[in-house]
Formats: structure tokens, sequence, C-alpha cells
């Protein structure tokens, strides 16, 4: 995909009425914001192409470009960037490289650009542990950290799973991004059954119950996505005040709660018609409709 060397006047191909049926077009972009839009929000050319790299043999590969990450394709294409991405190892990094390139041969862009990215819909979930400071004070550095290593991992496979992207780790807290270029356009509902799964691996619902107190908040919106700051130190991340909304969100969830906002009952169908408990939490002075959801209860075994 990104890897292969393709300028922006070249042919590409886009779906055309039936999913199944490619029609060869020219795609040109007027704009690097208006390429990054059509990539994060799935709707660009490159990503519904027949990429070569699926004919080379080896599994789990890249779910964008099929570059291969086992052995014997790996053994080369490592070498050229097609390594998993620490930030969702189910896709290579180089088909972000290479659109950082891509992106930057459009009219119009700056040379010296240091924001590279578009603003998308895009849903949003923040898990909080509760009630940090008092766990750290009741156990030892050793503990506490054997245990925030543990709610990483398992964070991380929940949100992996889920097709998210892992936007950051702080403290005591973890961001998944879902875009539709990688959870699809129901990215809402993504979102939720990864909030629920985020719940459950921390033992909410289970007889043992919850080795960790964790609130979780899910927020669907329109946020900026790309690529920000300096040559030496650049990550990918979302910003905007969707973003603060989940964030001020999470901090309102109790222990065991899901909090997700009206934005994601509009996207999600099954949350429409379930009669959920809602109130109205004050964000930094913005008021926001919050709706739970609450893990199932399992009688403890006896």
């Amino acid at each position: 995909m990104w890897g292969r060397s393709t300028l922006p006047s070249q042919p590409r191909w886009r779906v055309a009425d039936s999913p199944t049926t490619l029609h060869r077009v020219t795609k040109k972009y007027d704009s690097p914001q208006e390429e990054w839009h059509d990539f994060l929000s799935g709707t660009h050319p490159h990503l519904h192409e027949k990429s070569p790299f699926r004919l080379i043999p080896s599994n789990p590969r890249c779910k964008l470009c099929q570059a291969p990450f086992g052995r014997p394709g790996a053994l080369v294409l490592r070498r050229f960037g097609f390594r998993p991405w620490a930030k969702n190892p189910n896709v290579c990094g180089r088909c972000f490289d290479g659109l950082k390139i891509h992106a930057a041969m459009c009219p119009g862009a700056p040379d010296d650009a240091e924001v590279r990215g578009a603003e998308v819909e895009l849903s949003m979930l923040f898990a909080d542990v509760r009630g940090s400071s008092k766990l750290a004070r009741s156990t030892s550095t050793l503990e506490f950290t054997q245990l925030m290593d543990r709610f990483y991992r398992s964070s991380m496979d929940v949100l992996v799973q889920h097709d998210a992207i892992v936007e950051k780790f702080v403290g005591d807290e973890v961001v998944g991004l879902f875009l539709p270029f990688l959870a699809g356009p129901h990215h809402a509902e993504r979102a939720v059954e990864a909030a629920r799964a985020l719940i459950a691996s921390v033992g909410y619902g289970s007889p043992a119950g919850p080795w960790l107190p964790l609130g979780v908040a899910v927020h669907t919106g329109p946020a900026f996505v790309g690529i920000v700051g300096s040559q030496d130190a650049r990550d990918f991340t979302a910003l905007g005040d969707p973003m603060n909304i989940a964030a001020h969100l999470a901090a309102k969830a109790a222990a065991g709660e899901i909090l997700v906002t009206r934005s994601v009952i509009d996207h999600v169908p099954s949350l429409a018609t379930t009669n959920l408990d809602h109130h109205e939490e004050s964000l930094k002075g913005y008021p926001v409709d919050a709706y739970v959801l609450r893990p199932p209860v399992t009688a403890a075994a006896g």
C-alpha cells in the first residue's frame, strides 16, 4: 500500500457500487488534509486495493497493506519498515510513514509542516483506575507497579482485539481511539464492546470480583487526528473538545461503570432501545448527558 511508490497523478482504485468490484480511476487530492481525511475515514482508494503482499505467505499480517509479520515474508519486508506498529500491532508502521510522505506531495503542502492529519469522526475510550493514589499508598511500590503493569497489558490486549489504536498510557489511565479506517463505520459500537470487555478483564461480573477498581467512558464526535510534535518527538494522537469530554467523563465514572454520551447512544442502535440510567454531568462547567452501562451481576461462588 503506502510502501509502494505512487504519485498523486497515477491511477488508483476505488470501490464501485458492488463491494467486490474495483474500478481503476485517477484520484488527486488538493491538500494533505483531504488525503488524511479519506485515509482516516476509511474511504481512501488505497485502502480498497488488492495488495500484492497478500500473495506472500505468512500470518499474521498488516490489516491495511497485508504485509506479513511472520516468516518468511517478514525477513525481507521488516528491513523496509513493514513491522507491527506500537499503537496497534495489527497494522504496520510503514502504512503511516508512507502516508506522511505521500500526503506531503499534495499541492499546497508546506515543506516544514509539523502537523499532519485531519478532522474526522471517531469514538474515544478513556479508562481510569479509581482511587489509584490510595491504592499506591496501601501497597508496596513493587506491588503497585506489578498491578499497573497487569492493567496495561490487559487493556492493550482488549483494545487491539477491538481494532482500537492505543493512543497512550498515562499514569493510571489508558486511552483508545476507534477510527473508521481500522474499526470500520460502526466504530462507536466497537468502542462500547471494548469498554465492556475491559471492565470484564479486570474482574467485574466474575465470581472472584474485580482485582482493580476501574471506570470507563466512551464518546463519539469529530476531532483532529494525526501526527503532531517536533521532528524528534512526533506522535499519532487525537486533539479537540471531544477528547476533553471523554477524559472528564471517565473521571466521573464510578468503579465498574461505563459512562457513554448521547452521541454514542445515537450511533449504537442496541443502546437506543435499552432503558439506561442517565444523569447530567457537569464537565468543567459543560453539561453532558451521561448514560450508565454496568457489568452483569454474577453470584459469588460458595
